[in-house]
């Protein structure tokens, strides 16, 4: 086992292996999500990200997995969500934003694919979408006003947020039945094109999460105050979308 995969499909074999030797029947699904099962990996930058579906017996001895956990850590696969079917059947109108991305970006590794046939509401992935915008509004304010201007809490900030921001990206083009495109740059053109933001702004956010760039400080805080602006501009429109999702 390599330290880091160039190709994640590597591992695919020995990970279905382990996890059949803890769980034996009760392991459901072994499903690949994320940048790792996309045009976006980065080796040996990107975190690998399984889910793993049990039955209702098998989640309950998690315990089993601490040293398989261990074993990948070492090499970026990072700790599996694990969940029953029950979990996930239940949960797309609580989660419908993180299941839509999870839906259109993974691979099937083991089992049966729980997320190929999953639908959402509209009225309640705008309800989200509405909520995450504006709670992170709120939080990049605060982390700003912490960082005291300070270049690299700034980066950290803007990295973290710019994952968060994309999974959001996503859920609006599906709001408005638009083709949701499989690599970020692509999803950020398609998003600031529709609602008319700062497209060179939200790349250079990616540039800087991506770390292809590396602004001074006073560059950096400039970069931010109009993420603030754009990120208030968006939770506005959002809000005034308001009515125009309808529960069926």
């Amino acid at each position: 086992m390599t330290k880091f995969s160039k190709d994640p499909k590597e591992i695919f074999q020995e990970i279905v292996k382990d996890y059949r030797g803890i769980f034996a029947d009760h392991l459901k699904s072994i499903i690949l999500y994320g940048s790792a099962a996309g045009k976006d990996y980065r080796p040996g930058q990107s975190d690998v990200n399984f889910m793993i579906i049990l039955s209702d017996e098998g989640i309950d001895h998690l315990d089993r997995t601490f040293e398989i956990l261990g074993k990948w850590r070492k090499s970026k696969v990072a700790i599996p969500l694990f969940l029953t079917r029950n979990y996930v059947e239940r949960s797309t109108d609580v989660f419908p934003i993180e299941y839509l991305n999870f839906q259109l970006n993974h691979i099937l590794v083991y089992g049966e694919d729980m997320l190929k046939d999953l639908s959402f509401d509209k009225a309640l992935i705008r309800i989200q979408c509405e909520r995450e915008i504006k709670g992170k509004l709120l939080l990049l304010r605060e982390a700003f006003l912490e960082s005291a201007g300070k270049g690299r809490t700034l980066k950290e900030v803007i990295s973290q947020s710019m994952q968060a921001f994309l999974a959001i990206f996503n859920a609006l083009l599906f709001l408005e039945g638009m083709e949701i495109p499989h690599e970020r740059r692509s999803v950020i053109r398609s998003v600031c094109e529709n609602y008319r933001m700062n497209k060179v702004l939200f790349e250079k956010l990616l540039d800087i999460r991506e770390q292809r760039i590396n602004p001074k400080e006073k560059e950096l805080g400039e970069i931010f105050k109009e993420y603030l602006h754009e990120v208030r501009g968006l939770a506005r429109v959002i809000d005034e979308l308001g009515g125009s999702y309808v529960t069926e």
